[in-house]
């Protein structure tokens, strides 16, 4: 508890968890000021951020930096299933599937690509382990192909479609499950000597006993999910008023401020010149949610939703997701990286980005939520209540 304390006490960020009780405390007196919940929650949720970077450290000092990826991954990725299934349960289906294509693009482009700036501005030349990066891209590649069949899919007469649809759904999410277990397998049990960490990481600090370290990866992980929950019940009301896009804050402001306690960790490995962690991480992240996380909540509808949820995505998103885990593929098979690399993939995070945010409501209908999308609740922001801000999207 000692290490705890003296890190925050000489980390000037790690100040801003006093927000962290701020946030319950406004959320439970003033539930309808969303423009400063949405903030609180944001300052709330960057110290959080850093405090896991610094306990997935003393994990991956422990248990190696492809471990310690996969674990961060794993804990990060708890966030967008928290608020997957309290979507899931409300049968808001269209938001389930905005935020596990945002979260993807988000953690292949945009994590990876700042990773790759913040290391490379620092080192002048990056290494990495190109397998275990050729491994994620082209697991992810498979679960975008999974999610582009069933909309492809279109000779199927429109009475037996939809029975179709979610038949073709379950199988291909036990597919999936299955493909995600043997990468499992392949990279942590019989061909681990493949996946070793390339030795370039700096000097590290004295790591916090392995004790401690998980004990706050596990509670800073609900912290992060609690007020992530106050977070996105807030954003809605707050993207009207400071005039962001729906389609920009579904894909681009909550997927990042979902995927902050990851990026915090691969910001950090990357700097110290530890790719391998910061690589694994953002790779990682994606490919568990397309693998493991979309399939589940597709088999977890059955049980927990009013109806069935598919695997059938908008043109739009699946589109997105198919670029952006070809960038991913190119960039990483070189094993090498410099600045200009990270550049480079965060403008195609950026033209994303800035499509999104100037798209007309109108044209977001259509191209971003696909026209068979015409649910009530708005697609790609949790709330309690549906506001103006939804039907634009839905009439669209």
């Amino acid at each position: 508890m000692n290490h705890l304390l003296k890190e925050i006490r000489h980390t000037p960020l790690l100040w801003l968890l006093a927000f962290v009780p701020v946030v319950f405390v406004v959320q439970k007196v003033q539930p309808g000021w969303h423009t400063l919940l949405f903030g609180l929650s944001v300052l709330a949720i960057v110290p959080l951020a850093t405090l896991l970077s610094h306990a997935t450290e003393s994990v991956a000092a422990k248990t190696g930096d492809s471990v310690g990826g996969l674990l961060n991954a794993t804990l990060g990725n708890l966030t967008e299933l928290v608020i997957a299934l309290a979507a899931l349960r409300a049968g808001e289906y269209t938001l389930v599937k905005a935020s596990i294509a945002g979260a993807i693009v988000t953690n292949t482009l945009f994590m990876l690509g700042a990773s790759f700036l913040l290391g490379g501005l620092k080192h002048h030349v990056q290494e990495y382990n190109r397998v275990s990066a050729r491994l994620q891209a082209g697991l992810l590649f498979l679960a975008t192909i999974a999610m582009l069949v069933p909309s492809a899919v279109s000779g199927v007469e429109s009475a037996a479609r939809a029975e179709f649809t979610h038949r073709l759904s379950v199988g291909l999410s036990v597919l999936l499950i299955i493909a995600y277990g043997l990468g499992m397998l392949f990279s942590l049990k019989t061909h681990r000597e493949l996946f070793a960490s390339v030795e370039s990481g700096e000097a590290e600090e004295q790591p916090w006993p392995i004790g401690l370290a998980l004990a706050t990866l596990a509670g800073v992980t609900v912290l992060v999910a609690l007020v992530s929950e106050v977070f996105v019940e807030s954003v809605q009301q707050a993207a009207i008023s400071l005039g962001m896009t729906p389609a920009f804050v579904g894909f681009i402001v909550v997927a990042l401020v979902g995927a902050a306690a990851e990026m915090a960790a691969a910001f950090s490995g990357a700097r110290k010149n530890r790719l391998d962690l910061s690589v694994g991480i953002a790779l990682g992240s994606a490919s568990q949610i397309a693998l493991f996380v979309a399939p589940v909540l597709v088999l977890l509808s059955y049980v927990l939703g009013p109806t069935p949820m598919d695997l059938q995505f908008w043109p739009g998103a699946v589109v997105m997701m198919l670029i952006a885990t070809l960038t991913a593929f190119l960039v990483t098979n070189s094993g090498r990286s410099a600045w200009f690399v990270g550049a480079l993939v965060l403008m195609v995070y950026l033209v994303f980005a800035l499509t999104l945010f100037l798209m007309p409501p109108k044209a977001q209908g259509s191209a971003v939520l696909g026209r068979d999308d015409r649910v009530p609740g708005h697609p790609q922001c949790v709330g309690h209540r549906p506001a103006r801000l939804d039907l634009t999207i839905v009439q669209a």
